[in-house]
């Protein structure tokens, strides 16, 4: 699949290292939703809708469109908690942005950590990443799913 194999090109792992708590940022989050507040409410309400276009643009084999949802959702996304990001990651983010990439997102739920880029120039944002200090992480998918190893002692 010619989207598939994009995918796998262009996206580009690298790892920050630094850590944050995902259960204060979820902390706040819920207790801002148990509130009912408005803002947070409709900030839920948009990315998950922004998840079904993202499903709908990737089915389509739109990978360019991709990363640019991946961008509006990290600018929505960052809306909803001040731990969702730090000035660092930001300013990171920014420096690719500028060098190569479409949109990316912080992965690695409580542990973070890693900046998860789609890029139209991989060359440019590997440089800009690794001039900065950030390691890359290269990765394939798997195809296969959840397999359990067993190991006899």
């Amino acid at each position: 699949d010619v989207a598939l194999n994009d995918l796998e090109d262009n996206l580009l792992l690298f790892f920050t290292g630094y850590s944050r708590s995902a259960s204060a940022v979820l902390a706040d989050q819920k207790a801002k939703t148990e509130k009912d507040d408005k803002s947070m409410l409709e900030n839920l309400n948009f990315i998950m809708e922004l998840g079904l276009s993202i499903k709908t643009t990737l089915e389509k084999g739109n990978t360019r469109g991709f990363g640019e949802l991946m961008h509006e959702h990290w600018l929505h996304k960052q809306k909803r908690s001040d731990g969702i990001s730090s000035p660092q990651i930001n300013a990171w983010y920014d420096l690719a942005r500028q060098n190569g990439a479409v949109g990316g997102k912080l992965v690695g739920a409580g542990g973070g950590g890693f900046l998860l880029f789609y890029a139209s120039d991989r060359a440019a944002l590997r440089a800009a990443m690794a001039t900065a200090g950030l390691e890359e992480v290269r990765f394939t998918f798997d195809h296969e799913g959840c397999k359990t190893l067993v190991h006899n002692i």
